[in-house]
């Protein structure tokens, strides 16, 4: 994987590939950054450097036949670790290694692509994966083995806050001291969640939003769009790399999202004292039950989004709003007024509660109907003038 394929990030691709020239490798280091903002195709582009031994901030070296190897990802000194759950085809005791082709598909289909994108690769939107003790059993065991070609081994572990603490704990004493010529890159998008413990023992280097410029000139090159309608991507995907390849081929889950949305928020408006409207709201709640736990939680997290984008354009700040509602009859601009200071941090609050107790296996039927009853209250509340 080139670097000069993957989007922006200019500024970590020389610190990264400059350390590597200099011989300092961080034998422990933790990538965090939002969705679609490169950390993990950058991480396997950092991994090929280092056992490829590549030079001038490239991979192109002399080491042709090591390079090859990534081309498939399948560089017998590249390990990988990653959130995994049964499926039909395993049963029991899931871990990375019995997933690899999936895997592999997904690097080469979607670099950018996010939890959802995988669960979906795996046909287990209704499930949520972990990486347990089984994984953490095993990447003791790849790495006690000697590197196959001499130098280092890469241990990559992607999404490293769904690391259960039963996984983390066997871990701790290996990222502590690993074994000589031995390099660990954990990936996060909440580097919170991750335990202190693992933290304080890795270099972290934060990713930031992918800038608008670098996401359009991204999709000019990557799917000779014109150059009108890259930046409108690029406006819309809000430092998203992953969204915006989503919108090029208009297969982002949004639309189905601003759906449910809308039709959540008109039941919401009519149930203020009126019985019959609750009806909608409980069958709405029953209906958003019957997906996937990530497919409820993506929703809630596109909720934020919704009501924080009616937040800005309420107080008159436009150049920040990316979102573009299409739903005929819907206006964001009179959805606004209802969404202020008086309830935007109590809105905000009950969505991510949702999101935490459906993470946590509650019951999703009465997790969303004790939200859309809330959600009622909340909008009819009035602004307070300051």
């Amino acid at each position: 994987m080139l670097f000069s394929d993957i989007v922006g990030q200019k500024h970590i691709k020389t610190h990264l590939t400059q350390s590597a020239n200099n011989n300092r490798i961080p034998h422990a280091q933790l990538f965090v950054g939002p969705e679609g903002s490169g950390t993990l195709p950058i991480a396997i582009a950092y991994a090929q450097y280092i056992l490829c031994n590549n030079k001038n901030g490239e991979n192109n070296g002399d080491n042709e036949a090591c390079n090859l190897k990534f081309n498939s990802f399948s560089h017998p000194d590249l390990h990988f670790a990653f959130p995994v759950t049964t499926t039909n085809k395993i049963k029991k005791h899931p871990v990375s290694k019995h997933f690899l082709t999936e895997w592999r598909q997904l690097l080469k289909e979607q670099p950018y692509g996010n939890l959802f994108d995988w669960y979906k690769c795996l046909g287990v939107d209704n499930k949520q994966g972990q990486i347990g003790v089984d994984e953490a059993q095993d990447i003791v065991k790849s790495l006690a083995l000697k590197s196959y070609e001499g130098g280092y081994k890469v241990m990559l572990i992607w999404m490293a806050e769904k690391m259960n603490s039963a996984a983390a704990n066997k871990l701790l004493k290996l990222i502590e001291e690993p074994p000589s010529k031995t390099v660990f890159i954990l990936i996060a998008e909440e580097e919170q969640q991750i335990i202190n413990t693992i933290r304080s023992r890795c270099q972290i280097l934060h990713f930031p939003p992918l800038a608008e410029e670098d996401i359009k000139t991204g999709l000019i090159k990557q799917y000779n769009i014109p150059e009108n309608e890259a930046i409108k991507l690029a406006h819309q995907a809000n430092g998203n790399y992953n969204k915006a390849c989503d919108l090029v081929y208009r297969d982002t889950e949004d639309s189905q999202f601003e759906t449910w949305f809308i039709f959540w928020i008109r039941a919401a408006f009519k149930a203020k004292g009126n019985k019959s409207a609750i009806h909608d709201l409980i069958s709405w709640s029953e209906d958003i039950a019957k997906t996937g736990r990530e497919t409820q939680k993506q929703f809630l997290s596109f909720c934020i989004d919704f009501f924080r984008q009616a937040l800005l354009l309420n107080y008159n700040t436009k150049e920040l709003v990316f979102m573009e509602t299409k739903t005929n009859g819907f206006s964001l601009e009179k959805f606004a007024p209802f969404v202020h200071n008086n309830n935007i941090l109590d809105i905000s609050k009950e969505l991510q509660d949702a999101i935490y107790h459906i993470e946590r296996n509650g019951n999703s039927k009465i997790i969303l109907t004790d939200l859309s009853i809330k959600l009622t209250r909340l909008l009819h509340k009035k602004s307070v003038q300051l």
